[in-house]
């Protein structure tokens, strides 16, 4: 037996490796079986190529032993092994990959598609002394006759022996800690924990991972007995729906790994899974819900795609994959492309992660544009539950996704009771028309209520409803669709007047400007105007703002709070010349006149869907005038 001493350096990474790299202690049981993996791979890759390995590809296989007693925990193999100089170079010098250096020997090989080793930093071994106090691992290389024994308790050092074992592989023991206050490391040797585990981390391994598994089964004999049956079950099913031909897969079976997967009862609207190759290689399958996740509107929620590197998850939630707009969106990503920090947990914020998440976001857009046009009734149903991400999609980071998502808007218009697209709206305009209008309120049957829209109805142009807290900022973000400007008509500039009209209104206004300037200041300072306009239809009074701000945008405004709350259209109060309230504003005296204002006014505002500051001032003056 010879002892030896880690060096200085390897001691302080050591140290590092069991108390901070690694967020989570579960990490050694993926660590262990994707070592293991990768040296079943070796001696696959070998067969290949040497006659003189006997063992074929269902050979293979990774087997867990659980000792409850003794408090060990053991992960064996039947890969290529590893001689004296071998366990000492990669056990005995840590961040030695002997899985890397393979891949870099073979990466031009006529047979490495075959292969995918997955360690890379030879730092992953070194995870289990966070659960386990002392390691010893018997190994014996291909095609050598003798085995050695690896034995280390940490930062102390390791010896190296000659050993038995008869069979090419690598038996690693791990003698599991004793608990603490803070700490469970019993847990680990429980065949639920370590079960669950290799689900999570390591189903998708390519070899099977074996243990014996105990069951209470009723006694034939004895009925109401139970007795204990033991029994090798695999714990991995190795080969992920993501990377089988679709032509194998049933819609039943992505309905269910969707369900068991992302914990959801019910089917999801739809299924996108995809191949990609080129500057990223990767393999996709992602889900859109039929209903939002239970959390989807609280704070706790996370957005994320798993993210898998040969099969086994490296993150749970990789939110970087994903924009906002496309929270929703559940599913997984596996590619062998990725640059994986030194522990496996997280990714290194680099090009390829970049390429891979604006490939899914085109994917995404792709999908959701074929399903719009191919079956309109899923995509309502969709839009219905998460049409407004989408909103919040074209009004986010100064409109950057503006024109990748704006086909994909929908909204309900005084065409018909139904969803409208913008190109839709446009193809549907009449040759006169230069602009789409729009108009803001909390229902479609509120917006056609308002004095306006009867004069945009009247001129045969359609209006857009926007019912939505965020559809007025993003449509003003997107500014224009097709070379065609958006205009509020509820806005003081809005103009639908022929060149005739607007000389009529123009010198009713200049015949009323005296009345109009009494009304104002009635007001005090209520309005930045008081005009006639012809375009309330047969309304005697409404609401128009000046400047960028409208009323829908003061009411959101309002509700976020904070700065914003002292944020205010600049209201105009605009009074139909052709109703018969103008005469008896007209013959009015001074005192009438101002509380006629302030009635104007208020009915104005209730129209617009604002609120009263003085609802008992309206109700005394209704009744005095009564």
């Amino acid at each position: 037996m010879r002892k030896k001493q880690f060096k200085a350096e390897s001691k302080k990474l050591l140290d590092m490796m069991i108390n901070s790299i690694y967020t989570h202690k579960e990490i050694f049981l993926r660590e262990l079986i994707s070592n293991a993996s990768d040296a079943i791979d070796k001696l696959y890759f070998k067969s290949l190529t040497d006659d003189s390995v006997s063992l074929s590809r269902g050979d293979f296989k990774i087997e867990i032993k659980l000792d409850k007693d003794a408090r060990t925990i053991t992960i064996s193999d039947n890969g290529i092994g590893m001689s004296e100089s071998e366990l000492e170079s990669n056990l005995g010098t840590i961040a030695k990959s002997d899985s890397f250096n393979f891949k870099k020997e073979n990466q031009d090989a006529d047979t490495n598609e075959d292969i995918s080793v997955i360690g890379q930093f030879g730092v992953g071994f070194y995870s289990s002394f966070m659960v386990a106090d002392r390691i010893e691992v018997v190994s014996k290389a291909f095609g050598e006759g003798e085995a050695h024994r690896w034995t280390s308790t940490g930062v102390e050092g390791y010896t190296i022996e000659p050993c038995e074992k008869d069979e090419a592989g690598t038996i690693i023991t791990l003698h599991i800690k004793e608990d603490t206050e803070n700490d469970d490391y019993s847990q680990y040797l429980e065949q639920y924990n370590i079960d669950n585990l290799v689900k999570k981390y390591s189903d998708y391994i390519r070899y099977p991972i074996v243990m014996e598994m105990s069951h209470q089964v009723p006694d034939a004999d004895n009925e109401g007995e139970y007795i204990t049956e033991v029994a090798e079950e695999t714990l991995n099913s190795m080969v992920p729906i993501w990377r089988k031909a679709k032509s194998e897969i049933k819609a039943e079976d992505y309905n269910e790994f969707y369900k068991q997967k992302f914990m959801d009862y019910s089917d999801p609207l739809a299924v996108i899974h995809s191949k990609t190759e080129g500057q990223a290689t990767f393999d996709a399958l992602m889900y859109i819900p039929e209903n939002p996740p239970y959390d989807f509107y609280s704070k706790e929620y996370e957005k994320g795609l798993q993210l898998y590197s040969n099969g086994v998850l490296i993150m749970d939630k990789c939110a970087d994959l994903l924009p906002d707009y496309f929270s929703f969106v559940k599913g997984l990503v596996d590619s062998a492309d990725l640059s994986l920090n030194i522990s496996r947990e997280m990714l290194q914020h680099d090009h390829q992660l970049k390429i891979i998440a604006k490939a899914i976001d085109k994917k995404l857009k792709n999908e959701l544009k074929k399903m719009l046009t191919n079956d309109r009734e899923k995509y309502e149903k969709f839009f219905d539950t998460f049409g407004t991400q989408l909103k919040y999609g074209v009004y986010a980071n100064y409109g950057m996704e503006k024109d990748g998502l704006k086909d994909l808007l929908m909204f309900k218009s005084s065409s018909e009771d139904k969803y409208t697209t913008l190109k839709e709206y446009v193809g549907r305009m009449a040759d006169s028309q230069k602009d789409i209008y729009y108009a803001c309120g909390d229902s479609a049957s509120k917006i056609a209520l308002l004095p306006q829209a009867d004069a945009v109805k009247q001129k045969g142009y359609e209006i857009l409803y926007f019912t939505d807290d965020v559809d007025e900022f993003a449509i003003q973000m997107l500014m224009e669709y097709d070379g065609k400007h958006f205009v509020n008509i509820c806005k003081d500039d809005l103009d639908l007047s022929t060149d005739a009209e607007k000389e009529s209104i123009s010198k009713k206004n200049e015949d009323s400007k005296d009345m109009l300037e009494k009304i104002k200041n009635a007001l005090e300072g209520e309005v930045t105007a008081v005009k006639l306009s012809n375009k309330l239809g047969s309304h005697p009074v409404g609401l128009s703002t000046e400047g960028y701000v409208s009323l829908e945008m003061e009411k959101v405004l309002k509700q976020m709070g904070g700065a914003n709350q002292g944020v205010k259209a600049q209201l105009v109060l605009e009074i139909n010349p052709n109703h018969s309230v103008l005469d008896k504003l007209s013959s009015a005296d001074d005192e009438a006149l101002a509380k006629y204002a302030k009635l104007l006014y208020a009915s104005a505002r209730l129209i617009a869907g604002l609120d009263l500051e003085n609802p008992t001032e309206l109700s005394d003056t209704i009744v005095e005038l009564m």
